[in-house]
């Protein structure tokens, strides 16, 4: 079997999943993962896992990639913020449904940055914007974003991050310290957020913020 034919796979199961939209499989099945991930681990690049990158960082599992996406509900157009870029390949399959010019991605680790950079420009996702920085801080300079995730776990929703969504849009995180659950949120008119736990989930936690 192909690496193509086993991205297709990977979608097809994905779409299977009442909460993975058509459009996200598809983009799914677009991006290609084997490139994100080191070469020796590459066998195991359309296996439903996160897998090691490096710098004490993961790729995430597809499906929850997928669900993230999801939740999103992204559309064409969208501006997007991601925090934690890790090897650059959530961002891409963020590119799929908003458009790479519309993604900006913060990573603390600049190894990881400088890679997911390279990556990302040798798959065609260039347009993608990457930083090195603190993701408590996101990133002001293209706020505000329609929506906004994190790719890491954190006790809460980071203030700057919130403040940087416009009023009605939304984010999704793994939120916790220890025991970790996926929230789902939407900004109100008064910049509070609407929460709703979409159940427990497991990522490698925030670095920064101090």
């Amino acid at each position: 079997m192909t690496r193509e034919d086993e991205r297709h796979q990977l979608a097809d199961g994905l779409a299977t999943r009442p909460n993975v939209s058509d459009r996200v499989a598809d983009a799914i099945r677009t991006v290609p993962r084997h490139e994100f991930v080191p070469e020796d681990r590459r066998s195991a690049a359309y296996s439903d896992r996160p897998l090691p990158i490096g710098e004490g960082a993961t790729i995430s599992a597809p499906h929850m990639v997928a669900v993230v996406a999801t939740e999103l509900d992204l559309q064409s157009g969208d501006r997007v913020l991601e925090i934690g870029t890790g090897c650059g390949y959530h961002a891409a399959v963020t590119a799929e449904l908003v458009g790479a010019q519309n993604v900006f991605s913060v990573e603390y680790v600049g190894a990881l940055a400088d890679r997911a950079s390279e990556t990302l420009e040798r798959t065609g996702y260039g347009d993608i914007s990457v930083r090195t920085g603190d993701g408590h801080d996101g990133w002001p300079e293209h706020a505000p974003y329609d929506a906004a995730y994190l790719t890491c776990a954190a006790p809460e929703f980071p203030d700057a991050v919130v403040e940087q969504v416009r009023t009605g849009g939304r984010l999704v995180a793994p939120i916790g310290a220890g025991s970790q659950r996926l929230v789902v949120a939407e900004k109100r008119d008064d910049g509070g957020l609407d929460t709703r736990d979409e159940g427990a989930v497991r990522f490698v936690e925030m670095q920064g913020g101090e």
